[in-house]
This record gives C-alpha cells, sequence and structure tokens, in this order.
C-alpha cells in the first residue's frame, strides 16, 4: 500500500503538467488537489511494484479529460495555457520569443497529440507509461505522437500554424 508522504513526493510533477494543460495555476492546482485527493482515498488500489507516478499521473489525466468533458469553456482551456509560459523564463529576447512560437505551435497541436508530446517532452514519460496513463494501445501513443511532432515540425517550419484535418475514422490527417 502506498502511503501520503509517498504520493506528495509527486506534487510538482503533478503541478507540472496540470499547469500545462489547465492554464492557469488556479484550475492547475485544482486539478492536482482532486487528483491528490483520489489518491489518498484510493490507495489500497495501489499494487505493490507499479509506478507510482504513472498511477498518479492516470488518476490526473481522467480528472483532467473528465473536467473538459463537464466544461463548456473546452476551447478556451486548450489555447489559453500557453500565455504564462514565456514570463517565466530568463535570458534573451529572441530566446523567449522562439519559446512564445513554439508553446503557441503546441496549444494549436489535436488535444489528443498535444497531451502525449507533452508526456514525453516535458515529464519525460516512456510510450509504456502513456499508453497505461491514458488506457490506451502504446501503437496508438506512437502514432499520435509520430504525427504530433511532425506536425510542429512543419508548423514551426513554415512559420504558420497547420490545421489537422478529421477524417471518418477520427484519425487525422496532416
Amino acid at each position: 500500500m502506498v502511503t501520503s508522504s509517498e504520493i506528495l513526493d509527486h506534487v510538482h510533477q503533478l503541478r507540472r503538467y496540470a499547469r500545462l494543460l489547465c492554464g492557469t495555476p488556479v484550475d492547475a492546482d485544482d486539478l492536482v488537489q482532486s487528483t491528490l485527493e483520489k489518491a489518498v482515498r484510493n490507495s489500497g488500489r495501489f499494487a505493490d511494484g507499479q509506478d507510482l507516478r504513472v498511477w498518479l499521473f492516470a488518476i490526473l489525466h481522467n480528472t483532467f479529460r473528465s473536467a473538459l468533458r463537464e466544461s463548456r469553456s473546452r476551447r478556451d482551456r486548450e489555447t489559453t495555457w500557453f500565455e504564462s509560459g514565456p514570463r517565466s523564463v530568463t535570458g534573451s529576447q529572441e530566446s523567449s520569443a522562439e519559446l512564445s512560437r513554439v508553446l503557441a505551435a503546441i496549444a494549436e497541436l489535436p488535444t489528443q497529440q498535444r497531451e502525449i508530446l507533452l508526456l514525453v517532452s516535458v515529464e519525460g514519460f516512456s510510450t509504456d507509461e502513456i499508453a497505461y496513463t491514458m488506457d490506451i494501445p502504446v501503437g496508438t501513443v506512437r502514432s499520435r505522437l509520430a504525427r504530433g511532432r511532425d506536425m510542429l515540425r512543419r508548423m514551426l517550419e513554415h512559420g504558420s500554424t497547420v490545421r489537422p484535418l478529421a477524417v471518418v475514422g477520427g484519425r487525422d490527417a496532416g
């Protein structure tokens, strides 16, 4: 059984990912708090040998998805998270401008690709860990990651956003 102390060791990582998903520190803190409450309440369900970080991110992901389904301002939440990023960066004006450009491009990615790209690049998750966290096949994770990286690369090379097309069957076309 996992202890509350072990769960709390992951708050910083949960908060960082939640902030990228939610866009505001207040919403991110609410999401993390809900995640921690659920984790503590269900700590008896945590299996020995299971990766605690992956288990916690699965709870956070599912909590976030549930909140999105209930939210009427879904589009606002998906596009405003990047606005706070450049203010926290120190360095040259060029670095700040480039970071703003990258974050804006990431915000334009389809939600499923953006989530996976952030879990890999920011949180360092493996494709197997993401598959478990999101409860989807590893092949789906890999294809969404590849499509997301490709779309991001094209957006940054051309200096403009590339809108994904949804074709019948739910696949993204670029």
